[in-house]
């Protein structure tokens, strides 16, 4: 067994071993704390010599992309770099604005709110960075780090409420003793404690949502299952809801309730975690399942290798924007309707794929 099939191995039976999933009541049955609806990030090209005076050149980083989180849920959020996750990510988080479409916290439009309502919101709505090492000021205390956010949104602010709220995000993060922590600079941490006052940092709002991007892929394998059984831990004691970012398939199956896979600016296949991986639909989860590694000794998987690169997000192929490099397009002789119409987002019950032929 390799080592990251070891590791694998390890996530999964550390996570799994810290709590049960999330709420089992059927989706539809629930009304989603957060709904993306049609949205659409695009980015203008920086003029070069050879376009001035031609059409305007757009970056189509989210290219029409709807979902919802429940209460209690952990969406993931899975593709390969540059497909738009980060994005989608910011913009959930108000860090970006969306070129169309919105995106619904509560009933509220994020796009919409001001002032004190959307000081409010930024409360409830946290984010975790990828990279610990970045996202902490090295000039900074562990305990100016946590009580920053108090300041800024003028709670806790006698100076015992405010050291008392700090130490028990610390605490809730993993932190321990959190008087010695609060002490310490960034630099005096491992990777792996620096993300935990990261998440304290986020916790010390009290919010209701977290969006975490990649929170665990600049860490050791040794110290992702800590991480992410933190959050699974938080997501039963709290009721947090997350959505979760991450390019790595196997370990969006292990922590989240459901997955939704996105290509190229747009959400190919959505449905429960245990469904997308043992059954999925869209040929290009499909090739993305059959290159997970499998911690059995002697048993072989047929993988289905994707062909060429993914097409710039500024020149978007025509029709279904997978078929340039799809193996199930090339088994069927290429059908024309692959180039010529975009597949919606089919359903079937609570499983949801984007193409012609699955």
């Amino acid at each position: 067994m390799t080592e990251e099939q070891e590791a694998n191995s390890d996530v999964e039976s550390a996570v799994g071993s810290a709590v049960a999933p999330g709420n089992s009541a059927p989706t539809s049955a629930r009304e989603p704390i957060l709904r993306v609806e049609d949205l659409r990030v695009h980015f203008p090209v920086r003029a070069g010599l050879g376009s001035l005076g031609g059409p305007r050149r757009m970056v189509r980083a989210v290219d029409g992309v709807s979902f919802e989180v429940y209460p209690g849920e952990i969406l993931a959020l899975v593709g390969e770099s540059g497909c738009g996750k980060t994005t989608i990510a910011r913009t959930v988080s108000r860090l970006e604005r969306p070129t169309t479409g919105r995106v619904v916290y509560r009933g509220q439009d994020l796009a919409r709110v001001r002032g004190a309502a959307l000081r409010r919101l930024r409360q409830k709505i946290q984010l975790v960075f990828q990279d610990p090492y970045e996202a902490l000021d090295p000039r900074q205390t562990v305990y100016q780090i946590v009580a920053e956010p108090l300041l800024i949104h003028g709670l806790a602010r006698g100076e015992g409420e405010r050291r008392r709220t700090v130490y028990n995000a610390l605490t809730a993060a993993g932190l321990h003793p959190p008087e010695q922590i609060a002490r310490r600079y960034p630099h005096h941490l491992s990777g792996g404690q620096r993300q935990r006052v990261a998440i304290a940092a986020s916790l010390v709002l009290d919010p209701e949502f977290i969006v975490a991007d990649e929170p665990v892929s600049m860490l050791d394998v040794s110290v992702r299952a800590e991480i992410l059984r933190l959050l699974l831990e938080l997501r039963a004691s709290r009721g947090l809801s997350f959505l979760f970012i991450t390019h790595d398939l196997s370990l969006a199956w292990v922590i989240a309730d459901r997955i939704a896979v996105v290509y190229l600016g747009r959400m190919v296949e959505i449905g429960p975690a245990d469904a997308v991986i043992g059954s999925p639909k869209h040929p290009y989860t499909q090739s993305l399942v059959s290159v997970i590694p499998v911690p059995e000794p002697g048993r072989r998987e047929a993988r289905l290798l994707l062909s060429g690169e993914t097409p710039s997000p500024i020149d978007v192929p025509p029709g279904c924007r997978f078929h340039t490099r799809c193996w199930l397009r090339r088994r069927l002789d290429n059908p024309s309707i692959c180039e010529t119409l975009d597949p919606p987002l089919g359903l079937e019950g609570d499983h949801h794929v984007a193409c012609h032929f699955a």
